[in-house]
């Protein structure tokens, strides 16, 4: 029997929207601005080598998340709830995230790296479960604008708590003092790179405090089986689910053209941060604000494709977004102290002083405004792509085997960068690999029908 789409009260779509909110400080704070950054930069002496083992955590992390998504979605299909998995998942995320207090300079680099695997691996699996809820919760029509008002209310989230650490606990190492000058609040000792450190614990306690209105409010698929005949059920499934995309080439299409494009939005976030901090020497302070700079941006861009996603479509939206992120991502790989665009537009090398003062950081925070625009509308986008494509009975088999697309070769885009600045000492270079998934994956969509399941109806 197919299932029908529940009437959400107006508490529990907002209860769904409030996940993101929850979950963004992770992915701004920890993962791409401040931890990542800090990481690269001062938790060895080695900001080629820290580089290459950022990107490697992240490819022990995609690897894990790609094969074992697809197997929980389609058990979640199943045993129906899913807010049991995003609580069992929530505890391991929290945990992780208050380890990294202990990435001290010096320390052991292996055991921030674990912790990172562990709440990266967590956070994308709650994710698969959340996504699976969204089409039960609003009609296809609705989607793409409460997928894009989430998507903003995450980077607003982000943002929020972004800013809070920049004016009032990262600080100079040589001042030791804020923005603001004012001294980090509890203590904290950036010298020592507490005020890095601390963002762990302060993305656990927000995400922890932050997901209780979707367990409140949010309603869930009913209780279908006990977890061990879900768990035989699903694996069944899976298979059968695979089988299927035989016949619904339309989706085959798009999972293997957002698997592509992904793997560039995933690059671009994992390894911005850590780029710009292993360019122009970017402490957390600079980060930090760039970060802010780049989440105003993209809360403008998500509430903006909300209203032209329902006009325009969702594919329109995601063709939208990935021409912007091409232009932006070779600007940044063009640019370098003293020029831009390779060499074609040459830039002064005089510092002016203060914050971004050689005319290449300007140029890299333009280039960044394009990536701010774009990369909360084409994940948004993509995710109310698929929902409008599916029915709600197989939004869990479905949407485990979307977080495949989005995982199972962004160690392709890691791994590349890895290898490519390990081969040439040239961290430039090793981002401008992200330039293939990108225009591949763009590609791709263009020759894919929009729903995805158009072909096959």
């Amino acid at each position: 029997m197919v299932e029908q789409p529940q009437k959400a009260p107006r508490r529990g779509i907002w209860g769904w929207m409030l996940f993101d909110w929850a979950a963004q400080p992770f992915f701004t704070v920890v993962t791409t601005f401040v931890f990542g950054p800090y990481f690269v930069s001062r938790l060895t002496s080695d900001p080629v080598s820290a580089q290459a083992m950022w990107s490697n955590m992240a490819t022990i992390s995609s690897v894990i998340i790609a094969v074992l998504s697809p197997i929980l979605g389609s058990i979640a299909d199943q045993s129906g709830a899913r807010k049991p998995w995003i609580a069992c998942f929530a505890v391991v995320k929290i945990v992780s995230l208050c380890m990294l207090w202990y990435a001290a300079p010096g320390s052991p680099i292996v055991w921030p790296v674990i912790f990172m695997i562990l709440a990266s691996i967590a956070a994308e699996f709650s994710i698969v479960f959340n996504d699976s809820m969204m089409p039960r919760l609003v009609g296809r029509d609705d989607v793409g604008r409460i997928s894009n008002v989430a998507w903003g209310l995450g980077y607003l989230g982000g943002m929020i708590v972004l800013i809070a650490i920049v004016t009032l606990i990262a600080a100079s190492p040589q001042t030791g003092k804020t923005i603001l000058g004012l001294d980090p609040l509890f203590g904290l000792s950036p010298a020592s790179g507490e005020d890095a450190r601390i963002t762990g614990p302060i993305a656990a306690l927000w995400y922890l405090v932050f997901i209780l209105p979707m367990f409140l409010f949010t309603p869930d698929a009913n209780k279908r089986m006990p977890l061990d005949a879900a768990v035989r059920s699903g694996f069944l499934e899976l298979a059968g689910t695979i089988g299927e995309l035989k016949l619904r080439s339309g989706i085959a299409r798009f999972l293997i053209a957002r698997m592509l494009y992904q793997d560039g939005v995933n690059g671009l976030l994992i390894l911005g941060g850590a780029f710009a901090a292993g360019m122009f020497g970017w402490a957390t302070l600079e980060i930090g604000l760039y970060g802010i700079i780049l989440n105003v941006v993209a809360i403008g861009g998500c509430l903006m494709a909300g209203r032209m996603d329902r006009h325009l479509g969702s594919k329109v939206m995601v063709i939208i977004s990935l021409v912007l992120l091409l232009i932006a991502t070779f600007g940044i790989v063009s640019t370098g102290p003293g020029f831009t665009l390779f060499g074609l537009v040459p830039l002064s090398t005089v510092d002016s002083g203060g914050l971004f003062g050689t005319a290449a950081e300007k140029a890299y925070i333009v280039y960044g405004l394009l990536i701010g625009l774009s990369f909360g509308p084409v994940q948004a986008s993509s995710r109310s792509y698929l929902a409008r494509s599916i029915s709600l009975d197989e939004a869990g088999r479905y949407f485990g085997l979307y977080a495949l697309s989005g995982r199972a070769t962004s160690f392709l885009a890691t791994l590349g960068f890895s290898l490519t600045t390990y081969a040439s000492g040239s961290a430039r270079l090793g981002m401008a690999t992200l330039v293939i998934f990108l225009a591949a994956g763009l590609w791709l969509l263009l020759k894919t029908p929009y729903p995805a399941d158009r072909v096959s109806a």
